[in-house]
């Protein structure tokens, strides 16, 4: 199995906060005279300011940061006032609960007066309320890397709730009892296991607890923030560390069942795998492959830039169809037949119910519907028995042509969905399926080089077709132009005579010719 990306935390054990500390200096060296000005700005004007939450975790971590939130004792018509001249331009879409927006050059900052919101604990909706002090703005915080701060213009570091000593140990940990945190806003157990998959973190055994008490309340949060959080978790560099998190303490029931639903007890055989464990080292197996790769055979093989979100999602939830298809044989065997044609339909349902777009979930539904159709090539080095794959004789042109037609664009990511498949410990298996994948490829670049396979038609057009067969446009002529789409990928290209007089064979067998 290949070793995951490693997370974006570059926090060594036993690093030092001095240490830290000398890193951010160094990461905020480029905007530091920008937020220096601004805080000189709102200090003049008799207020608090300072940079707050992921900026100033980021710097200490060394991380680059798009974002630069401030927080500040000034309300939202004082930070408008002091803004506006400063800015190019500023925006208000935040006004009601406090936040300001405003743009310098290509410095972008969000301005937001420190809060003391209560929750409705039925809705999740915060009761806005302004707030006159750092320390209480910072509790309300999700976890304590994320509730430190740097007052402004004097660089001082505030870090009421050791922040600092969370960052060193790569632990998540809430600034309040993490039971009133994750009560307040349940979204912040899906952002842990988000942090756990963009940083490496760790949560601490008290607050991992309490996610698991209170798992069921993810249920009143929005699907659109819910998606939101588990697309940057997927983007990760190891989504696993995230979604195992969220399986281990239930959450994902509520949120992607189908996933803990892979969990399925060993038959007493042991006669086939863990499909929850190999699903994320599918996963796991498919970010590995995505960028440059070498093929045998191959100059350039097609290429998935990463992170490739569709990708992604196809790899982890491409078996769930697996519970409900499984069956176990009077021979002592375990089948899964079709798993691949109900997986797709649970993938659309579930993507659905997550808000994502209809691309997406087109996308992602149709590679886990192909997913199993290259076990039946066959190729060099193939075996061609005692495998899970099932291999028969080797591949027709035809069927070739069929295979690229099919993925349609989602090709280049099939080839890598259809590899990281492969979770076998048997190396020489795995070398065997690796070798007849490699032929495939080589396979399909020969025959686009001869046939342009990307824009392949069939060799007589609409208006041919309805001139022909002396027919107007309708259903009829759009069973013909099938027709010839077929004879074209059984065939490949023969000309527009001997396309005709296919047509004509056909048109021959059909009830409307003889009307």
């Amino acid at each position: 199995m290949p070793t995951p990306p490693r997370p974006d935390n570059p926090v060594s054990p036993g690093e030092s906060p001095g240490d830290l500390q000398r890193r951010a200096v160094a990461q905020l060296a480029p905007v530091l005279p920008l937020l220096q000005e601004l805080g000189a700005l709102f200090a003049d004007a008799g207020h608090e300011l300072a940079l707050v939450g992921g900026p100033v975790r980021d710097a200490f971590l060394g991380r680059a940061s798009s974002d630069l939130d401030l927080t500040t004792s000034a309300r939202p018509e004082q930070i408008e006032a002091l803004l506006k001249p400063w800015a190019d331009t500023t925006w208000d879409i935040g006004r009601d609960f406090g936040t300001i927006g405003a743009r310098r050059g290509d410095a972008i900052v969000e301005v937001t007066t420190y809060r003391a919101d209560a929750y409705d604990r039925q809705t999740r909706k915060p009761i806005v309320s302004f707030g006159d002090s750092l320390t209480d703005d910072l509790v309300r915080r999700d976890f304590t890397v994320n509730a430190m701060a740097l007052r402004l213009p004097a660089l001082d570091f505030v870090d009421p709730y050791d922040g600092m000593g969370a960052l060193a140990a790569g632990t998540l940990m809430t600034p309040s009892a993490p039971e009133v945190s994750f009560g307040d806003d349940p979204l912040r157990m899906m952002r842990a296991a988000r942090f756990a998959a963009q940083l490496g973190f760790t949560v601490d055994p008290r607050a991992r607890a309490a996610m698991s008490e209170l798992a069921g309340s993810i249920g009143m949060i929005s699907a659109e923030r819910v998606h939101d959080e588990l697309v940057k978790l997927m983007l990760a560099p190891d989504p696993r560390a995230g979604l195992t998190l969220l399986v281990d303490t239930g959450i994902a029931d509520h949120v992607l069942p189908e996933l803990p639903a892979l969990r399925l007890e060993l038959d007493e055989h042991h006669r086939h795998k863990d499909v929850y464990e190999h699903s994320l080292t599918v996963l796991e197996q498919a970010m590995a492959l995505e960028g440059d790769r070498v093929v045998p055979g191959l100059e350039q093989p097609e290429l998935v830039p990463g992170p490739d979100l569709v990708l992604r999602l196809a790899a982890l939830l491409h078996d769930i169809g697996k519970p409900a298809t499984r069956r176990f044989e009077k021979r002592g065997g375990v089948s899964f037949h079709h798993h691949e044609m109900v997986g797709a339909k649970l993938v659309r349902k579930r993507l659905k119910a997550l808000r994502f777009d209809r691309d997406t979930i087109k996308q992602v539904s149709r590679l886990t519907e192909l997913h199993l159709r290259f076990h039946g090539y066959g190729g060099p080095g193939v075996p061609t028995s005692g495998t899970a794959a099932n291999i028969d004789s080797p591949w027709t042109d035809s069927a070739v042509r069929r295979y690229i037609t099919d993925a349609g664009p989602l090709l280049s990511r099939l080839h890598l969905l259809t590899r990281s498949d492969c979770t076998t410990r048997n190396r020489r298996k795995a070398a065997a399926l690796s070798a007849a994948y490699d032929s495939l490829e080589v396979r399909i670049a020969a025959l686009r080089e001869q046939e342009e396979l990307d824009a392949v038609r069939p060799e007589l057009n609409g208006n041919q077709i309805a001139e022909t067969l002396g027919i107007t446009p309708g259903p009829v002529l759009g069973r013909a132009y099938k027709h010839l789409l077929a004879f074209r990928l059984d065939t490949g290209p023969v000309g527009e005579d001997a396309a005709r007089e296919e047509l004509l064979r056909w048109w021959a067998d059909q009830p409307e010719s003889n009307e």
